[in-house]
């Protein structure tokens, strides 16, 4: 189960206003009080054949720069059905990182993470399908990941509409797709956390810790 920020800054800054203990938002348990703590936590989900954490394994394994360890916990994912974890494996092809380069390997996991509903992959495989010149599929990948809400796919739709790639009936329709999502997203809390990590970035603020209960990562 994940959550979005949001809702994930919504609950530690209740947490944190009501002076309670730290918390998972879904099983209630503390959160691990050290980094060591929450690695073992890590390796516990993992074992137990968690998909998100599986992949969240694999993420720091890459980026410790271990590609064959990131490589196996994404496959494990992939195959537990986590979409991210397939999008992973078809970097990892694309860039020859712990494995060889391999294109039809690529494709073949942004495919799968495509119609897993990731919107990247949708754009990737566009953006591959524009360098064969095969503009139809492309429009048809661009269309479907600006329907998800993906802003870079509506910027390339605009192109394709100047160059007659696609209708003014379907340009027209995917604005509005894509607008719709974009305002799914929209809520108070997750305008809070652009805020509060607006403030991270330009101050160095930590408005996710306590100061009176620090906690590592």
């Amino acid at each position: 189960k994940i959550i979005c920020n949001g809702c994930e800054y919504a609950n530690l800054k209740r947490q944190q206003e009501e002076s309670l203990d730290l918390a998972c938002p879904f099983c209630r348990q503390k959160l691990p009080k050290s980094e060591e703590e929450g690695n073992m936590n890590y390796v516990r989900r993992v074992a137990a054949n968690d998909p998100v954490s599986t992949r969240e394994m694999g993420v720091t394994h890459y980026n410790d720069g271990d590609f064959e360890g990131a490589f196996e916990c994404w496959t494990k994912a992939a195959e537990l059905g986590n979409a991210m974890a397939r999008y992973d494996l078809s970097a990892l092809y694309r860039e020859g990182e712990g494995v060889k380069k391999d294109l039809k390997k690529e494709i073949y996991h942004l495919e799968e993470a495509a119609i897993a509903g990731h919107p990247g992959a949708r754009y990737n495989l566009a953006c591959h399908e524009v360098r064969n010149k095969r503009y139809d599929k492309a429009v048809k990948h661009f269309i479907i990941a600006a329907n998800l809400g993906h802003d870079d796919s509506i910027q390339k739709l605009k192109k394709c509409y100047t160059h007659g790639l696609v209708s003014k009936e379907d340009f027209a329709a995917s604005l509005r797709a894509h607008q719709a999502a974009v305002n799914a997203t929209k809520s108070p809390q997750r305008e809070a956390t652009a805020k509060a990590m607006a403030k991270v970035n330009a101050e160095g603020a930590d408005v996710f810790r306590s100061d009176s209960k620090p906690y590592k990562e």
